[in-house]
């Protein structure tokens, strides 16, 4: 039975009741619109409808699609060696029930029936491209359009036409059965009209034809230099539009989706960052957020206007993607070949992308107040896309340590916690279901994950996420999932670490209990600790020193990691002894790389845990097998002790060094044991190096000063070489 309460005949204004419609259509999605339904679907995309009655309209169509096309997913899936949309049967279900009626209105000759059908299609493209697609090839309806606009169409029709144009010439097989004609029509529009929307629209229009031609024909030389001039050339007149002051308009729908496509070249992005005043009233159009006070004014969002400003200030922000260790070998080889040739012109796209001038482009934003635009946008509308954007956005931003600071005050810290929550959600369902895939966490977090993480680096955790023990809690599992993620490069990783270590840190230098608990909950997170171990054993400096310095900080703050690198009173035996002596005997190896915050972290592991007497167990087992604990640790102290080798020193590295020989030789209860380790002590010229320290400490003015410690080393030091001494 129909919703719709009177019939249309003679003119009289009919009432459809768009929401049982809706209802009916997510129940029986296979279901046929009837007539009447239909029809008054079609009228509501007509640009005299109310908002709200479009609205409607759009998640009408978008559910019936959607419905047909879960319900043929499995014939679909049946007939995959046909990929048009002839083969499908979903599309040419939905083509039979919507190409009658752009059609039947197509070839009235009232301008409401021509215009309704003109936004209607419109509409379709924007909610089901193939089905607009396929409808708009086939025949006769091209020049029905195009008929649209002869002679001295009404306006709106004019407009209508511009706007469906521009949806075409989005898609190669829309764009390739579009004549010259046609181009030179919405060309005329653009430069001559005086109507504001439908030069904005035609120009959308003319972007999408001649940026869709040039990538169809790409082999076609001269064509990628020419059409840059063009599309800056229509960037500007984009700019000037939402500039003019005589422009009362307050939805730029058109134009941001112009600039767009446009702000993609650096020299579009250029032209528009250098302009603060154009920046000022692109920002200026996203509403700002209700505060509750007196005198708030809020703006009703346009999601499609919002999403427009948040990619061009996307592709303004961005910086060229990093090339990896290959593409930069390649680089080098093609420069090599080009050595002694004629120079080549120089490429302003290159100059003009390249770091430096990316972030001067971003400072300009900054200055102008681009960080106040993504907690509004977000709140506006929070989209997939709006929330990929701007977490694109905000990493390229915080990428330069000067806007840091900045956007930590803009509250852009909780908008990206905002973000990465809602992929952290949409993940866990995958999670369940995949229990061996701990972080099944969509790629597109990481950037987002990684923006938060460059801020965890340089700024207190409290300035990043609040006094909220919570907050910090909840930033281990996406840092995290940033550390173990497959997709993540050996920066994310880093940055990662980086970002763990800070936190953990934090929790140690509190007299509260927050410290210990956070660090236990890094350390016991799932895959971490093997992920970081893993890290260790690689060749790059600093991605080493960071996992090693992650450990340190977990060592000292949680009881998890302490007993996993062998600490603990209890002793231990099987696999699980193997494995803890294993991993300390890493820890010993890495306080003798030459890397000075890699020693030092390794030696503050070892100081923490050498108070285990499980791990001093295994530490002199170590030093019976191979001979070098004592050595190493006479290294920290005294780097000349026992090579002639030239190697940083450090008061740290002494201190750390000093500990855990105090730790070791002290806590030896085998008489027998301890002679021996005593002895292999000497012989590693333990007892000279704590001697010189001594001396330097006791003699400020004299002596190595970078060998001398401070008072809380000392009492270790002289129990230590009192020790050795008696033991002779």
């Amino acid at each position: 039975m129909s919703d719709v309460k009177t019939t249309p005949s003679n003119g009289g204004k009919a009432v459809c009741d768009f929401d049982a419609i809706l209802k009916t259509t997510q129940k029986e999605p296979l279901k046929s619109l009837l007539p009447d339904e239909l029809f008054y679907i079609v009228s509501a995309f007509l640009p005299s409808e109310p908002a709200a009655q479009r609205s409607k309209a759009y998640l009408i169509l978008s559910a019936f699609c959607q419905g047909v096309r879960h319900s043929y997913a499995d014939a679909s899936c049946k007939s995959r060696s046909k990929q048009d949309s002839d083969s499908n049967p979903a599309v040419h279900k939905l083509v039979q029930v919507f190409a009658p009626e752009i059609l039947n209105r197509l070839r009235e000759t009232n301008e409401s029936d021509v215009v309704a059908g003109i936004s209607f299609h419109d509409a379709l493209f924007q909610v089901d491209w193939e089905v607009a697609s396929a409808i708009f090839l086939e025949d006769g309806v091209y020049d029905l359009i195009m008929d649209a606009v002869e002679l001295s169409p009404p306006p709106a029709q004019t407009l209508a036409v511009a706007h469906l144009l521009g949806q075409a010439a989005g898609h190669k097989a829309c764009r390739s059965i579009l004549t010259s004609a046609c181009g030179e029509w919405l060309e005329t529009q653009f430069r001559r009209s005086s109507d504001t929307d439908l030069r904005a629209a035609a120009a959308v229009a003319v972007i999408k034809l001649s940026r869709g031609t040039a990538n169809d024909e790409a082999d076609i030389a001269g064509t990628s230099a020419g059409m840059g001039k063009k599309m800056e050339d229509l960037a500007a007149a984009m700019k000037t539009m939402v500039l003019n002051p005589s422009n009362s308009r307050t939805q730029f729908a058109d134009e941001i989706e112009g600039l767009a496509y446009l702000s993609a070249s650096p020299a579009v992005k250029e032209m528009l960052s250098n302009d603060h005043a154009f920046l000022k009233r692109l920002f200026g159009l996203v509403p700002r957020r209700k505060k509750g006070g007196p005198g708030t004014v809020t703006v009703e969002a346009d999601t499609t206007l919002l999403f427009g400003i948040v990619v061009v200030i996307s592709n303004m922000a961005a910086y060229r993607p990093r090339m990896t260790e290959e593409q930069v070998h390649i680089e080098k080889l093609r420069s090599m070949a080009k050595a002694g040739k004629k120079e080549p012109p120089v490429d302003e796209a290159a100059v003009l992308g390249d770091d430096e001038h990316v972030k001067a482009r971003n400072q300009r934003l900054v200055a102008a107040g681009v960080l106040e635009v993504f907690p509004n946008a977000l709140t506006a509308s929070d989209t997939p896309g709006m929330r990929l954007h701007i977490g694109k956005s905000l990493l390229h931003i915080v990428e330069d340590p000067a806007n840091r600071g900045r956007t930590l005050q803009s509250g852009c810290a909780k908008t990206l916690l905002t973000i990465i929550h809602a992929y952290m959600s949409a993940s866990s369902q995958s999670i369940s279901s995949s229990p061996q895939k701990t972080f099944a966490v969509d790629a597109a977090a990481l950037e987002p994950i990684q923006a938060l993480a460059k801020l965890a680096i340089t700024a207190s955790p409290i300035q990043v996420f609040g006094p909220d023990e919570g907050a910090m809690h909840d930033a281990v599992r996406p840092l995290s999932a940033l550390l173990q993620h497959d997709a993540s490069s050996l920066l994310q990783r880093f940055e990662a670490l980086m970002a763990l270590t800070n936190l953990a840190s934090h929790g140690m230098s509190n007299a509260t209990a927050r410290g210990p608990t956070l660090a236990e909950r890094i350390a016991s997170t799932e895959g971490l600790l093997n992920h970081v171990e893993l890290l260790l054993l690689g060749e790059h400096t600093l991605v080493r020193r960071a996992s090693m310095e992650l450990i340190c900080n977990l060592v000292a703050g949680s009881e998890f990691a302490f007993e996993r690198y062998g600490g603990g009173d209890s002793p231990a035996s099987g696999e699980g002894n193997r494995n803890a002596k294993s991993k300390l005997q890493l820890l010993i190896a890495l306080a003798d790389v030459e890397d000075l915050p890699t020693r030092l972290a390794a030696s503050g592991a070892l100081a923490a845990l050498t108070s285990s007497p499980r791990t001093r167990t295994y530490v002199v087992e170590l030093q019976m097998e191979r001979h070098r604990v004592m050595r190493i640790l006479t290294e920290l102290i005294d780097p000349h002790a026992v090579t002639p080798r030239v190697r940083e020193t450090d008061p740290g590295l002494v201190h750390r060094g000093i500990v855990c020989a105090h730790n070791v030789l002290l806590g030896i209860d085998d008489p027998d044991v301890m002679e021996t380790m005593a002895r292999e002590a000497r012989e590693a010229g333990l007892d000279k190096a704590l001697m010189d320290v001594a001396r330097d400490s006791m003699n400020a003015t004299g002596g190595n000063a970078s060998r001398a410690v401070n008072e809380a080393a000392l009492r270790p030091l002289a129990e230590t070489l009192e020790f050795l001494m008696g033991t002779r």
